[in-house]
């Protein structure tokens, strides 16, 4: 059977559909790139936002609209909605987050394990899925209680997977020829705390840099209270990409009580000191959040002070999206629509400039890029799209297609999209 997998919203989703293809690959089955070639088709969809739950039902009516009859529709969105999710042509089955591990044995009414063998290779997505850094889960599901958030609501309570389905995930996409993995959660930073043994994400990391040699070693999203001191040894090891995304929502102190967040303007400043001294030239990228309820002019000006002053070298800027779900829902002070996007546009001004500056510092120095696109061929050969490991876009025209591999970059001048490169090595 050939089945097509489509995506939603965050790196889990991505690690999500990464692990279905392995297992319908397992089964015998194939993973097509083009909707209108399958017979089977899965949308893993999202609910963080309202236009993210919008996009989700737009993937399902595409995906009919394109001849997809057998659609199973998994994720939060359809966990949340599952009677409307339904409703939409061409959808056979809902599949909720609490089943979504065993979806393809449910969808194909195995009773037996789908690994009678030994574990395939990872193979990328074919299509626009298709990366060369593997996503991989470790952690399910928040414990955590912020007002804005129906992700915990969607996933339930935080799940660690055993360290060694973990390595056995690492070492499929080693023996698949990845060079870089990215570990994915909800929560990421909350691994292990529901295990027995009292280890956390620094003992995982180190047990996967001991028993995988996979070049490069990314983390996802890490909230900013589940971080100390001990935890930035890690990056003693080469492997470690220089990349942090912290959450920080607002940089309003007040705002950030309303949020339920357990973070203060004055801890996440410490914390980005610390990671700027024990790791030169990290990357720093965050989420913030305008327009939550109550934010009056003095806190929204409050945060995008101390967002000017963290000089963040990306992030990505949301305005507040009700979700009925939500304790936010229930909240006084709804901020007016225009008051809201006028902030989203200053905030997302303030970013793009300290994205750019982060930029401009690394201009001329050498780093090594993950490729990971083509673009183009020509007569002076193909223009490559990849990644340092502190998350830079960069694009090096080669004669060769580098397609996953890493080359030594000298890095040259910045534009809205990347910085341009000189293959050294």
């Amino acid at each position: 059977m050939k089945v097509y997998l489509d995506s939603i919203g965050c790196r889990l989703n991505q690690a999500e559909i990464e692990k279905m293809a392995l297992d319908f690959r397992a089964a015998g089955h194939e993973i097509v790139e083009d909707v209108a070639q399958a017979e089977l088709v899965v949308v893993n969809t999202c609910a963080v936002t309202a236009a993210a739950a919008s996009d989700s039902r737009q993937k399902i009516r595409q995906a009919n609209h394109n001849g997809a009859t057998n659609i199973v529709v998994t994720g939060c969105w359809a966990t949340l909605a599952p009677a409307e999710a339904a409703k939409l042509p061409g959808v056979s089955h809902i599949i909720t987050n609490a089943e979504k591990g065993q979806l393809a044995a449910n969808v194909l009414s195995q009773q037996k394990p789908i690994y009678d063998l030994e574990p395939l290779e990872r193979k990328p997505l074919p299509g626009i899925h298709k990366r060369t850094r593997a996503f991989i889960k470790v952690q399910d599901g928040c414990d955590n209680h912020c007002t804005f958030c129906v992700t915990r609501i969607a996933r339930g309570a935080s799940i660690s997977l055993p360290k060694e389905e973990i390595l056995e995930e690492v070492l499929s996409a080693e023996k698949g020829e990845a060079k870089e993995i990215v570990l994915s959660g909800v929560h990421l930073g909350s691994w292990g705390q529901d295990l027995a043994g009292g280890e956390r994400l620094a003992d995982l990391v180190a047990f996967l840099l001991k028993e995988t040699s996979i070049p490069r070693v990314r983390l996802s999203s890490l909230e900013p209270w589940d971080l100390d001191e001990r935890f930035f040894d890690l990056w003693q090891n080469p492997r470690m990409c220089r990349h942090f995304h912290l959450p920080l929502q607002s940089g309003s102190a007040a705002t950030l009580k309303r949020m339920a967040r357990h973070t203060t303007p004055d801890l996440f400043r410490g914390l980005l000191k610390l990671i700027r001294k024990e790791i030169p030239q990290a990357a720093i990228t965050t989420d913030l959040i305008v327009g939550f309820p109550g934010e009056t002019e003095a806190e929204f000006q409050e945060s995008l002070a101390f967002v000017k002053e963290m000089n963040f070298a990306g992030g990505h800027v949301l305005k507040y999206s009700a979700l009925e779900s939500t304790p936010a829902n229930r909240l006084p002070g709804r901020v007016n629509g225009l008051v809201a996007r006028e902030r989203s546009q200053q905030m997302r001004e303030v970013i793009a400039q300290s994205e750019a500056d982060y930029r401009r510092a690394c201009q001329g120095q050498t780093g090594e890029v993950l490729w990971e696109s083509k673009s183009s061929l020509g007569p002076r050969g193909w223009l490559l799209h990849g990644l340092t490991d502190n998350y830079l876009p960069v694009s090096a025209w080669s004669d060769a297609n580098l397609w996953n591999m890493i080359s030594r970059v000298k890095l040259g001048a910045a534009s809205e999209e990347s910085l341009s490169g000189e293959i050294l090595i």
